[in-house]
């Protein structure tokens, strides 16, 4: 049996909710993912990364001047984050905390990379609005 855990698709009027370890090949074939987000991934992200990467893989190794790059910043992409904190965030005691990111705080932060091996990605929230405006 296959696990889904982290694995779906949900939108409600304003926003696209992902799974934050849905490959593209899972949004490519799935129905329920607009022909504007398939195009969008077909003609700009699977030009640079294989249809099984996972979103979380794919975040960590963008570089600033990539199409992938430009395409997340111009969907307004924010990216739901489990972080390990030393502190605990406040509860003196270490553990994880969940945090909302930018495609340029994840690029842009050293403390982020650094740590690429001990944060999960929850979800990633994109804006309908701002799909809509991309031009393909």
């Amino acid at each position: 049996m296959e696990n889904k855990d982290y694995k779906y698709l949900i939108q409600d009027f304003s926003n696209v909710y992902i799974g934050g370890k849905t490959t593209y090949a899972d949004l490519m074939d799935d129905d329920d993912v607009s022909f504007k987000l398939r195009t969008i991934i077909a003609h700009y992200i699977l030009q640079e990364v294989d249809r099984d990467t996972t979103i979380e893989n794919h975040i960590f190794f963008m570089e600033k001047d990539s199409m992938s790059y430009m395409v997340y910043k111009k969907m307004k992409a924010l990216f739901k984050l489990n972080v390990f904190l030393p502190n605990g965030a406040g509860r003196n005691k270490p553990g994880y905390t969940i945090k909302e990111y930018s495609i340029d705080d994840i690029i842009d932060s050293e403390e982020l990379q650094s740590k690429k091996n001990e944060i999960f990605l929850n979800e990633v929230r994109l804006k309908k609005l701002a799909i809509m405006g991309i031009v393909v």
